[in-house]
């Protein structure tokens, strides 16, 4: 991105709605070594946290990206025994990739920040794309009055 940003594209299973999601680099990059299954020498972060999650039996049931304020988004770990644990979405879907966990999204935020991206039409896809390359994560704060 022209911000130096990196971006996270999640998309909908049965749709052709995108939640667009700025993170940082850290978790662009843990992210990426579980999307390509890269395994550090020693674990990380996220690695240990499944780790733990693994060793104490409370499995990360899903992962729920739940709200938008002021451009920031939020996120909720639920684990098996029921606990909800607040999260940033980055560190949720790098620990979700681990897991092999699902990553759902409230109806009404895809509604609000989601971007519709016909799969039939790539002159679609790539107005989409040029709309990446020239957005800003200030795009889509509220004006404040």
């Amino acid at each position: 991105m022209p911000s130096n940003n990196p971006i996270v594209l999640l998309r909908e299973i049965d749709g052709e709605r995108y939640l667009p999601i700025w993170i940082g680099a850290v978790e662009a990059t843990a992210i990426a070594f579980a999307q390509q299954g890269v395994v550090p020498p020693r674990p990380l972060t996220h690695d240990l946290l499944k780790d733990v999650l693994d060793a104490t039996g409370n499995a990360l049931a899903e992962v729920q990206i739940t709200e938008v304020t002021d451009g920031v988004f939020f996120a909720t770990l639920v684990l098996g025994s029921g606990v909800e644990v607040s999260a940033r979405p980055s560190d949720s879907i790098a620990l979700a990739l681990r897991t092999g966990s699902r990553i759902v999204c409230a109806e009404d935020l895809l509604d609000e920040v989601g971007i519709a991206v016909p799969d039939e039409r790539e002159e679609e896809v790539e107005k989409f794309r040029e709309f990446l390359d020239n957005i800003s994560p200030e795009d889509f704060e509220e004006p404040h009055s």
